[in-house]
């Protein structure tokens, strides 16, 4: 198998890693693409190639993190990872992995520091050993074991517990878009969690609100202004499947506006994540 076959073998792995580490699918594929080169140029003979692909990808997604902190820091409004979009509404993975995916889990994991979450990914997300984790990060075993009990112990005083993806939740999502349609200011209310949070990323690009909206009254007045204010473009939404869930995609003129995540607690919506940056919409990965 010549090294292109070998590339794409694990490419969807390696896209998953990246993905994972730096929340943007534009980012992601950059650092495949020099992953793909580093293979290229490497003259010795690599023993487990997927060993080697998959070290290099979280080495460059750890460098790259480090030297994105400032334009993260400079970022106008609130950030919200980039949207993957699948063409069907069937969600295919595994619950552990698409949990993976999903927003909340997403931007849970900002609180941890590149080679944090780096160790906490590979471990608890894609099931390497401990021995190949710490030949990836370049630390010991007992250095990566400390640093998985520090990790989870930091995602637990965020996020207690994180429930998995249910039928009935997708059943939720249906429910929300019925009601933003229609403008059903009490049923959006009855949907949401008491302190619910709106968090919209439009980058400084378009309009967007600039800090989290919290409350359910003060959410669902907010949507349903979106859908009568002339201000706002004619929306088509519909359910999709986004990171790995159901959530809500909104077109203009055949054109993706925005999308729309999800989290739950309990049988309510806890949290809605709408990216509205249109620099991201551009490069969503189906």
């Amino acid at each position: 198998m010549n090294r292109l076959d070998l590339f794409n073998q694990y490419r969807s792995l390696l896209f998953a890693i990246a993905y994972r580490m730096l929340g943007s699918v534009t980012e992601a594929e950059d650092i495949l693409q020099e992953t793909w080169i580093r293979w290229q140029r490497t003259e010795s003979v690599v023993q487990s190639p997927k060993a080697f692909l998959s070290t290099t990808v979280t080495r460059l997604c750890i460098d790259h993190r480090r030297s994105a902190q400032i334009k993260r820091e400079q970022y106008t409004g609130t950030w919200l990872p980039e949207p993957l979009i699948a063409e069907s509404t069937e969600v295919k993975d595994c619950a552990e992995l698409a949990e993976s995916l999903s927003f909340a889990f997403l931007m849970l994991l900002e609180c941890l520091s590149p080679t944090e979450r780096a160790v906490f990914l590979l471990r608890e997300v894609f099931d390497y050993d401990y021995e190949a984790i710490a030949k990836t990060v370049g630390k010991s075993i007992p250095s990566c074991r400390q640093i998985i009990r520090r990790a989870r112990q930091h995602l637990v005083l965020r996020r207690p517990s994180i429930a998995p993806i249910s039928h009935d939740r997708d059943i939720l999502v249906e429910q929300f878009l019925d009601c933003w349609n229609h403008g059903d200011l009490q049923g959006l209310i009855a949907l949401m969690a008491e302190d619910v949070t709106f968090w919209s990323d439009g980058g400084g690009k378009v309009v967007a609100a600039q800090k989290p909206l919290s409350g359910c009254l003060k959410v669902a007045r907010f949507l349903v202004a979106i859908r009568r204010s002339r201000l706002t473009p004619m929306l088509i939404s519909q359910v999709a499947v986004v990171n790995s869930q159901l959530g809500v995609i909104n077109i203009v003129d055949e054109k993706l506006h925005s999308t729309f995540s999800f989290e739950f607690t309990g049988d309510s919506i806890r949290s809605i994540f709408a990216v509205v940056n249109p620099e991201k919409l551009g490069a969503v990965k189906k």
